[in-house]
């Protein structure tokens, strides 16, 4: 079971990511150490030759780590970025963008995740992230 459920971090995202609330992202499901994010199309996101921007997907697949995170953590909202590789792999079409997590490894103070980005309707993967969360002591 999830510690932490799609309602908790949809409030989460509205409450203490002010970024996230405010490009629209919000929260597909979450399950014991994955998540997917949905962040709908908008036009404000785009840059120079109609592709949503390497800024705005990485801001997405960030945002779905910490969901990962917290979905064995529960509400601790404390937990930090503390490395973070991205591969961007095709252009990203104008239309919503979702970023499936899992956790490769729990530890007492490290969570190592990967996120896949693709375009809603393309089968191809947008990006490819990794990154390590510091879990601080409770």
């Amino acid at each position: 079971m999830p510690g932490i459920t799609v309602e908790d971090f949809d409030a989460i995202i509205r409450e203490d990511l002010p970024w996230a609330h405010a490009l629209g992202m919000h929260t597909d499901r979450i399950g014991d150490g994955t998540a997917r994010l949905r962040l709908p199309f908008s036009p404000s996101t785009l840059r120079p030759g109609g592709v949503i921007s390497g800024p705005t997907i990485m801001a997405l697949a960030d945002a779905c780590m910490f969901a990962v995170a917290l979905s064995r953590l529960g509400p601790l909202k404390l937990a930090v970025t503390t490395s973070f590789q991205i591969n961007f792999l095709h252009r990203a079409h104008p239309v919503d963008l979702l970023a499936e997590g899992e956790a490769l490894k729990f530890g007492k103070r490290l969570v190592v995740m990967e996120v896949i980005i693709h375009c809603d309707g393309y089968e191809d993967a947008v990006a490819h992230a990794t990154g390590t969360y510091s879990i601080p002591p409770r």
